[in-house]
This record gives C-alpha cells, structure tokens and sequence, in this order.
C-alpha cells in the first residue's frame, strides 16, 4: 500500500442497541478526535488524513468504540482517496475549514 498520505471517510451506523444513536456514535468521533490525526466531521461521515495503515487502526477504534459503548452491530462504510504518486490533501478536498 502506498506511504503517502490518503483520505479516508468512515461512516459507522450503529444497529439494534438500547442507547441512541448519536450518542454511540459519539463515541467513534471521541476516538477519532484522541487520535492527532486531521479529521472533518460531515453530516454523513468523518474524513481522516494520513497513512493508510495508521487510519485503519483509528477506523477499527472507533468501530470497537461504538460496540463498547453499547451496540449489538453496526455497518460500517468506506471511502477511501488515495495515489500512488503522492499525498491526498484536505486543501484540495475543501476539508480544511
């Protein structure tokens, strides 16, 4: 995979769990925030910039995070930008806000 910077847009809808929605899904945002990488929040998903390998495992956080929390299942989705010349950058996604 490459070692440039990529963008990964990771959306987690959480299924059959007593607690509301947005408050476990709060919880995957929580460890995306402690993780010191750049994010956005959108109103569909949170995008992330860095290196491949360090996202998926702040992705597989947050997923625990929301089963932790209190979830029976979630779907989770994935976008992901990357190249193989170079980095993927907020500024030219008109993330950086």
């Amino acid at each position: 995979m490459t070692n440039h910077n990529i963008a990964l847009g990771i959306q987690i809808v959480p299924l059959r769990s007593e607690k509301h929605a947005y408050d476990l899904i709060d919880e995957a945002i929580a460890v995306i925030q402690n993780s010191g990488v750049r994010f956005s929040i959108t109103p569909f998903e949170t995008v992330m910039e860095g290196k491949y390998a360090e996202l998926m495992s702040i992705a597989q956080g947050a997923q625990q995070a929301v089963l932790d929390a209190g979830a029976d299942e979630c779907l989770i989705y994935y976008r992901i930008h990357l190249r193989k010349s170079g980095d993927v950058s907020f500024e030219e996604k008109n993330l950086n806000r």
